[in-house]
């Protein structure tokens, strides 16, 4: 069976618009015993978000993640990861997003700003997304796609939990890239 998806200019993409879960990713990496990296996602989330196509830096969003639904591939390592040792979910089980500036880049590049609240601290980030296209599925939904990346310390959130390895250096790198792969829908007014 093959779908046929349809155009749509700019000016149809003004609205509000709801993450499509089953084509998103909300992803992260970061290093292992200095030498190889550690790919997860989160499984489940939600976001909203208003885009105004004729004035970008109106345009706003809001994910809240459930912390649990952590997946390295690897039970052992989730249930660590979901431990006081770094997400601590029994006292802080959600990680949020809430943009506070969209600025408009070269191209289809918009900068984004806004809070990030992981384990009971919330700090700013800035990155880019990359507006990756638009269409009308086959169900008649407009959907859009942005795709981004940013680098973060994630001991400026509180999760410092290390051990040290016998040649030097530590068995999980400080720095961990947060990566979106986002599949937007426009809500039907």
């Amino acid at each position: 069976m093959t779908t046929q998806t349809t155009q749509t200019t700019r000016t149809d993409l003004t609205g509000d618009y709801v993450l499509d879960v089953a084509h998103t990713r909300l992803g992260f990496v970061a290093r292992h015993a200095m030498i190889t990296k550690v790919r997860g996602a989160f499984n489940d989330f939600e976001g909203k978000a208003f885009i105004d196509a004729e004035n970008p830096e109106q345009s706003r969003v809001t994910i809240t993640i459930q912390a649990e639904s952590i997946d390295t591939r690897n039970e052992q390592r989730d249930a660590h990861l979901r431990s006081n040792d770094f997400l601590d979910l029994a006292t802080y089980p959600q990680i949020t997003f809430v943009s506070t500036k969209v600025e408009p880049q070269a191209g289809d590049v918009y900068r984004v700003t806004g809070d990030l609240g992981i384990r009971g601290v919330t700090k700013p980030i800035t990155f880019d997304l990359e507006f990756t296209g638009s269409a009308v599925d086959p169900f008649g939904n407009v959907r859009v796609g942005l795709e981004g990346s940013v680098k973060i310390n994630r001991k400026d959130w509180g999760v410092n939990w290390n051990a040290a390895l016998e040649a030097g250096g530590f068995l999980v790198s400080e720095d961990v890239t947060l990566e979106f792969e986002i599949s937007a829908i426009k809500s039907v007014a």
